[in-house]
């Protein structure tokens, strides 16, 4: 009779290598360099390109109020009505523009487009991070059709390891829950290699981008 099982042999050299812990075979890895090359454009460049690479739709304003004006004529050429938001303030202002939106938690599942901000926009990936801290919550960054971010050109970071410091950075202790990355509209083709577009959250993904650096 065996004096141990498999398993419990396994472990033991698993705790022996811990403990008994060997030479570096690679010395000369520099283990905190850059992984990637630096950017060579300007981040919302990169973000834009990257970003509508991936199947988003840009839209680029010179200032917070350019956002909503456009905003107001995106909704009445596509019928958005109405937007659903859960942020107050942000409401409050698509309503003075005209844009017909709401906050009954009632509408939710039958509204067609959501608006939300985010915590930061990765240039390099094109991608949009969110998380659970924020005042939209979870479902609006999957639940709607159509999925609108407003974000300001002082979210832009290079790369997700910058966006991930500021998120705990902006947090601290109070971490959030759920960080998400979204890179593009939802999609799949796991079946018959067919691309289907929202298959898992928004069909349409926007980013609404304006300089606040003289705000």
């Amino acid at each position: 009779m065996e004096e141990s099982t498999s398993k419990e042999k396994i472990m033991k050299r698993v705790r022996n290598a811990l403990i008994q812990k060997g030479a570096n075979p690679f010395p000369d890895v520099e283990m905190d360099a850059p992984v990637f090359n630096e950017l060579t454009d300007a981040l919302d460049i990169t973000f834009a390109e990257e970003f509508t690479r991936l199947g988003g739709k840009f839209v680029y304003c010179e200032s917070e109020s350019e956002i909503y004006s456009t905003l107001s004529l995106l909704s009445k050429a596509n019928t958005f009505a109405p937007i659903f938001c859960r942020d107050e303030s942000l409401l409050y202002m698509l309503q003075q523009y005209g844009i017909s939106a709401t906050n009954d938690e009632n509408k939710l599942n039958t509204t067609k487009v959501a608006i939300t901000g985010c915590e930061f926009l990765v240039a390099r990936l094109g991608s949009v991070v969110v998380s659970s801290k924020q005042l939209s919550g979870r479902k609006l960054n999957i639940s709607p059709d159509i999925h609108i971010v407003l974000a300001s050109a002082s979210q832009l970071v290079p790369d997700i390891k910058q966006a991930l410091s500021g998120v705990r950075e902006k947090y601290g202790k109070a971490f959030p829950s759920m960080v998400s990355v979204i890179s593009g509209p939802s999609r799949t083709a796991d079946i018959e290699k067919t691309l289907v577009m929202g298959a898992h959250g928004p069909k349409e993904l926007y980013v609404f981008l304006y300089d606040d650096s003289n705000s």
